[in-house]
C-alpha cells in the first residue's frame, strides 16, 4: 500500500456492507480515516471495534429527514474536516413496473436520489470554505443503459448520472472535484431482489463483479492528480455486454 491518502477524512454511506464496506477497507489501507455512515448501530460498533482509529461511527437513517440533515454537521464535529464524501448508499427495484408499489418507489428514489443530493448540498459550503474536496456517487450501469428489467432503478441511476456531471460544473473552480462510479451486476445484497432465474443466470456466466473491485475504482479517482478529474468509471464484469 502507498498510504496516499494519509491523513484524509472520508465519509462512506451505505458503509455497513458490499461497496461500501470494500471501499472502507480499501481506503483505511491506503491511509484514510473512515467516517463509516450506516443506520445499522450493531453492524458499524464491530466494524470500528475491528479497525481500531481508522474507522468511525456514524448512525445516520438517510431516509429519516431530521438524521439525514444532520449527518454532516455530526461528522464535522468528530472530525474537524470531511476530504471525501463517498455518497453510495442505495436500494434496488426490478422487475416490471407494474409490480411494484408506491412505498416502495419511493424508498428508493429517496435514498438513491434525494439523500445523495442532500448530503452533497450539505457538505459544499465546508468543501467551498477549505478550497479542496472530492465528491463520488455510486451510479451504475443502469445509468448509461435503459435496462428493461429496471425502469425505477435505472431512472434513479441516470438521474445520478445528471446529477454529478452538472454539479461538477459548478464546483470544480473551488478545487472540489465530483466523480461517479458506474458498477455493472455486483456481488451484494442489492442482488437479492433480482429475480431469481435472472440471479442464477448472470451467477452461472461470471456476469459479476464483486464490491473490492468496485473500491479499487474508487481508489483510481482518489489517486488521481488534483488537476485530474475522473468524470465517471464504468466497471463491468468481462462477460456483461454493455
Amino acid at each position: 500500500m502507498t498510504g496516499i491518502l494519509d491523513g484524509k477524512i472520508a465519509v462512506i454511506t451505505g458503509a455497513a456492507s458490499g461497496i461500501g464496506l470494500a471501499t472502507s477497507k480499501v481506503l483505511m489501507a491506503e491511509g484514510a480515516t473512515v467516517v463509516m455512515v450506516d443506520r445499522n448501530k450493531v453492524a458499524l460498533d464491530d466494524l470500528v471495534a475491528a479497525n481500531g482509529d481508522k474507522a468511525i461511527a456514524q448512525v445516520t437513517d438517510l431516509l429519516n429527514a431530521e438524521s439525514c440533515a444532520a449527518m454532516v454537521s455530526e461528522i464535522l464535529a468528530k472530525t474537524g474536516k470531511i476530504d471525501i464524501l463517498y455518497c453510495n448508499a442505495g436500494t434496488y427495484i426490478g422487475g416490471d413496473l407494474i409490480d411494484t408499489n408506491a412505498e416502495a418507489i419511493d424508498r428508493m428514489l429517496n435514498l438513491n436520489i434525494n439523500a445523495v443530493i442532500k448530503n452533497v448540498h450539505a457538505v459544499l459550503p465546508h468543501m467551498i470554505e477549505r478550497g479542496t474536496g472530492d465528491i463520488i456517487v455510486t451510479s451504475s450501469l443502469a445509468g448509461h443503459a435503459a435496462i428493461k428489467h429496471e425502469p425505477v432503478y435505472s431512472a434513479s441511476k441516470w438521474a445520478m448520472t445528471c446529477f454529478t456531471q452538472t454539479t461538477r460544473r459548478q464546483v470544480n473552480k473551488h478545487g472540489i472535484r465530483v466523480s461517479q462510479v458506474s458498477p455493472g451486476p455486483v456481488i451484494s445484497a442489492l442482488l437479492a431482489d433480482w429475480e431469481p432465474e435472472r440471479l442464477q443466470a448472470v451467477k452461472d456466466a461470471g456476469a459479476v463483479i464483486e464490491p473490492k473491485e468496485v473500491a479499487e475504482a474508487v481508489l483510481f479517482i482518489l489517486s488521481r492528480p488534483r488537476n485530474v478529474t475522473i468524470h465517471d468509471v464504468i466497471v463491468l464484469p468481462t462477460n456483461v455486454d454493455g
